[in-house]
């Protein structure tokens, strides 16, 4: 088996890259070829996922954050369009966000989550692909594996991705308080959502979010009933309401004590469109962590288009 490493060098404060002789001697009994990369910049993940499946890699090892095995994610199902190659998925996760892995019960440990990579069996799982209008005004996409979402999702991802103490606290606590912060400062958003064939629903959010996986933002079980190979996303509609009574509600999302909410809406679809109501206000997108752009949105299911190695 040939496998290619992905590796984000600053996850978790640099832990994966101290860890790296001892997952490099795990995987090697495993590997007719090995291959390690750093990622330096944002599409790194990407590009070398793209890269690797080019040189025959049979397995690519996402090592970080739920953002490198997005970008991992994407470049694989570049490669599965582009030239017909499907190569698996693996993830070591390490990062502010690992919420993808957080869903599927994979060890925190390099070696454990190791030794699981290489004695799972390839199962087929759903992805997603989310098109959006990027800082440049263009329109844009990609794909996407656990969650994508627009509104005050797509203002916390910027904001903690700018914080000074990623990667010196505690995920869980540097999302809360974020949240909280962009939050307060939030002004909720008029759009227009279409899931399917339904009727249009006009609406004043906070968040909209299509779910492969359950959870985001470091914890938050935003989808308690989402399944990866199910051809549907769960849709999450979080109203507007008043700030502080949402607010206080914040804690049941990490529970996932949310589903009779009376400002919540779950629906579930393989096609989500949201429009703006309000050009003044345009709600954010957030993909697996990371906001690329803004709406109008449309998310899209992609049934068992992933081979995923967990």
């Amino acid at each position: 088996m040939k496998v290619g490493v992905i590796l984000n060098p600053v996850a978790g404060g640099g832990r994966l890259k101290r860890h790296w002789p001892e997952i490099e001697r795990a995987l090697k009994p495993h590997c007719a070829e090995l291959i390690m990369r750093e990622t330096e910049e944002a599409g790194d993940g990407e590009r070398l996922a793209l890269a690797f499946a080019g040189q025959g890699c049979d397995l690519v090892i996402a090592a970080g954050g739920d953002g490198t095995a997005s970008e991992a994610a994407d470049g694989l199902l570049q490669a599965r369009a582009e030239m017909g190659r499907t190569v698996a998925l693996g993830i070591l996760p390490c990062g502010t966000g690992t919420d993808f892995a957080r869903g599927l019960g994979i060890p925190r440990e390099p070696v454990d989550a190791v030794k699981r990579i290489v004695e799972a069996k390839p199962r087929a799982i759903d992805a997603g692909r989310v098109c959006f209008v990027d800082e440049h005004g263009a329109l844009a996409s990609r794909h996407f594996i656990n969650i994508a979402s627009l509104g005050l999702s797509g203002a916390t991802d910027r904001a903690v991705n700018a914080d000074k103490r990623k990667g010196r606290v505690s995920a869980k606590a540097l999302f809360y308080w974020r949240t909280v912060v962009e939050f307060l400062r939030f002004k909720f958003q008029n759009v227009r959502i279409i899931v399917d064939d339904g009727e249009p629903i006009e609406a004043r959010i906070a968040l909209v979010s299509a779910c492969n996986g359950r959870f985001f933002g470091a914890g938050m079980m935003i989808a308690p009933d989402a399944e990866l190979d199910d051809g549907q996303f769960d849709v999450v509609i979080v109203r507007a309401s008043g700030k502080l009574g949402l607010l206080k509600d914040l804690r049941l999302l990490y529970g996932g004590r949310h589903r009779d909410h009376h400002a919540i809406t779950i629906l579930r679809g393989r096609k989500v469109t949201v429009e703006p109501l309000d050009a003044a206000n345009v709600p954010l997108v957030d993909v697996d962590g990371e906001s690329p752009g803004r709406a109008p949105t449309t998310f899209e299911i992609l049934p068992g288009a992933l081979l995923l190695r967990c």
